[in-house]
């Protein structure tokens, strides 16, 4: 009897984690850098490409660090938002052209506007991978002290930045 009931409480078993599996949200991929120190970088600007941008440069300042490229369909999706976040005033937004040319992020830029304090070049991807970036978009609220706070896996959204990321700045903002 024992020999028939081992395999159904095992199918059983895992018939209840793929079910659970069926109700997570892939967007929410937990990151294990939520709360740790953001990578540092010293990326080139992508249209002053004799200035260099630090991530130490944004020390003191709560700030968004967006991750695009111009052959990214999702992050055309998102990117009025930014440029009204930009515009808003709320906070700065500084971009990571992720494996793009840089000719192609300009011209796109131009095309579709230009939300970013600065945008820093990442041609070979490395920033990118140190951040823990699945695929582009995606976002980092990162507050004064240089930790992050937040990743915003794929477009940022209207409920995204009403529910979650505006309200997260303004907390971090109070901060000292």
């Amino acid at each position: 009897m024992m020999r028939y009931l081992a395999p159904l409480f095992a199918f059983l078993v895992l018939a209840v984690f793929l079910f659970a599996g069926l109700s997570l949200n892939p967007r929410q991929v937990p990151s294990p850098l939520i709360d740790k120190p953001a990578p540092e970088f010293e990326l080139y600007n992508l249209h002053e490409p004799e200035k260099m941008l630090s991530s130490r440069d944004n020390l003191g300042k709560v700030w968004l660090l967006n991750v695009w490229a111009s052959w990214c369909v999702a992050c055309r999706d998102e990117h009025p938002l930014l440029v009204q976040l930009a515009n808003s005033g709320v906070v700065p937004v500084y971009g990571l052209n992720y494996k793009d040319e840089n000719a192609t992020a300009k011209q796109w830029l131009r095309l579709y506007g230009d939300p970013y304090v600065v945008s820093v070049v990442d041609p070979d991807g490395t920033v990118g991978i140190d951040y823990g970036v699945y695929g582009v978009p995606e976002t980092y609220v990162i507050d004064k002290k240089g930790i992050i706070r937040h990743k915003q896996i794929g477009p940022v959204t209207v409920d995204s930045l009403q529910n979650t990321i505006i309200p997260l700045i303004e907390k971090l903002q109070r901060q000292t």
